[in-house]
């Protein structure tokens, strides 16, 4: 009841802003944009703590085309349907206590997300103060699939999105122009956040999306990806591990096969990123280049790149509504270790102080490394003499409630994963590290109970040389996620993964 007495406020509110300013789209960005008053979230709420989030995220302002007209004109809810305050309201009601608005793009749509959709996000930090609300977009990433872009919360915020957006772009042109889908283009990019006081943050998303096999991939290639990463570390860090549109399965149980059918064009249930797109399904929910023990991920590990990974629920259209989506927290979602404002969450995220978990299979996840009085947490380095040991402990909390589909998934088992780092130069589409390992699986017997939290430790002895070391857990019996089969229940193959923590061994 009180998301929809949000929800009619804040709608409200903002449809009639929206028919105040006229239905047309202006032509050029109105400098008032910059005058309306702006809010910011409440002070910080206790201490440090894990906030779970979302960061891939449409409202109605991710528009659709009327291609009839030149240029297409927008039609505002034509491929998302909600107002940025009802996403953040059922959000809060899933759990989730900061986002990201992120709507994409199309000839000229720069100015739709400066003019209308950035004024809505106003509107919503008021109408929702209790969730942290940043300005973003999904990026037409120039010479690959899309990506986050997400702004630090500052007075620019928007007008500096405005700037990526209307120069980099590969949709923004009319006539639409094949040249500014290029690689070189995407370095410019970065190169040109680089130069801001307030960086804002990349994060890739469904990089397999378009791979048609194990390791062949699409628009989004390794080397793509490492090209980001040395052009702009502290911008382009990361890529989402358990991509969006999981719902697909449930609109099965809500229309039966005719509407399915009626949907997507076929009346077989099938898997959003394998038999619906023609491509290479997900494992475990995870994308390849997360899920493979040793593949991508693990290569840019390898490396000792700060390369992270995160979960969303790239909501257009709830299930229940017809979509293929999950409402924002109500599936997936990334937690984040800071205090609760919109600076400390945007540095931890930049950080890597970060687990990602599907369906509630845990809520927080507490993973240290140490070697006499020094410690370090995920997304931290610890430097340690060679010739030491190091213990490793393991604290999650398992709740012992039911999640959004009401039940209550039963975590059965930790993998505590290693893999070597190397200051080898490698190619830059190597997409293994065969060094990688799971040095320790878990079962649930073997961790100790303490309430709702269970706990392990372990010690590796006489460290030579340098290693990270990442999580992931399941209440499944799968030994590895498998790919998903078409027709699969999410919420019956649910998995955790943290990011890693490394470990700088040097000489005594």
């Amino acid at each position: 009841m009180e998301a929809l007495i949000i929800l009619i406020k804040v709608s409200v509110l903002t449809l009639a802003g929206i028919f105040a300013a006229g239905c047309g789209w202006e032509s050029e960005p109105q400098n008032n944009v910059t005058n309306i008053e702006k809010t910011v979230p409440a002070p910080a709420v206790g201490g440090v703590r894990w906030l779970a989030g979302d960061h891939h995220i449409h409202s109605r302002f991710s528009v659709g085309w009327d291609d009839s007209t030149n240029p297409p004109s927008p039609k505002m809810g034509g491929d998302a349907a909600y107002p940025v305050a009802m996403n953040a309201a059922m959000g809060k009601r899933f759990g989730l206590e900061w986002m990201v608005s992120t709507d994409h793009g199309g000839p000229n749509h720069a100015k739709i997300n400066l003019e209308h959709a950035y004024p809505d996000l106003l509107e919503s930090r008021v109408a929702v103060p209790e969730v942290v609300q940043y300005m973003g977009m999904e990026f037409d990433t120039p010479g690959a699939d899309h990506s986050s872009l997400i702004m630090p919360l500052h007075e620019a915020e928007a007008l500096d999105l405005y700037e990526i957006e209307r120069r980099f772009s590969k949709r923004e042109p009319w006539p639409a122009d094949p040249t500014w889908d290029s690689e070189s283009r995407m370095i410019a990019a970065l190169e040109f956040m680089q130069t801001f006081d307030k960086k804002p943050l990349v994060i890739a998303h469904h990089p397999s999306r378009s791979a048609r096999g194990f390791g062949k991939y699409g628009m989004t290639e390794p080397s793509e990806l490492r090209a980001w990463n040395d052009t702009a570390p502290d911008v382009a860090l990361g890529m989402e591990g358990a991509p969006g549109h999981q719902a697909i399965a449930q609109l099965v149980d809500r229309f039966g096969e005719s509407k399915y059918g009626q949907y997507i064009g076929d009346k077989r249930p099938r898997g959003f990123y394998g038999g619906f797109l023609g491509g290479f399904p997900t494992m475990g929910g995870f994308d390849q280049m997360t899920a493979k023990l040793g593949g991508f991920w693990d290569s840019m590990l390898g490396e000792g790149r700060r390369w992270w990974i995160t979960a969303n629920s790239d909501s257009h259209v709830h299930w229940k509504d017809g979509g293929v989506d999950f409402w924002p927290g109500e599936y997936s979602k990334t937690y984040v270790l800071a205090q609760k404002t919109s600076g400390a969450i945007f540095d931890s995220i930049r950080a890597g102080k970060i687990f990602v978990v599907t369906g509630d299979l845990i809520d927080e996840l507490w993973f240290l490394v140490e070697s006499e009085s020094n410690e370090a947490g995920i997304g931290d380095t610890l430097e340690v003499v060679a010739g030491k040991d190091i213990s490793v402990s393991v604290r999650v909390r398992d709740p012992q409630s039911m999640n959004f589909n009401n039940e209550n998934p039963t975590l059965q088992r930790i993998d505590v994963i290693k893999g070597d780092i190397s200051t080898e130069t490698v190619p830059l589409d190597t997409n293994e590290n065969l060094s990688t390992k799971v040095l320790l699986r878990a079962e649930r017997q073997d961790l100790a109970p303490s309430d709702e939290y269970l706990s392990l430790t372990y010690t590796i002895e006489d460290v030579q040389s340098s290693f990270y070391l990442r999580l992931r857990g399941t209440n499944t019996g799968e030994l590895e996620p498998t790919e998903d089969p078409d027709r699969e229940d999410p919420w019956s193959d649910l998995w955790f993964y943290s990011n890693p923590i490394f470990v700088s061994v040097v000489k005594p």
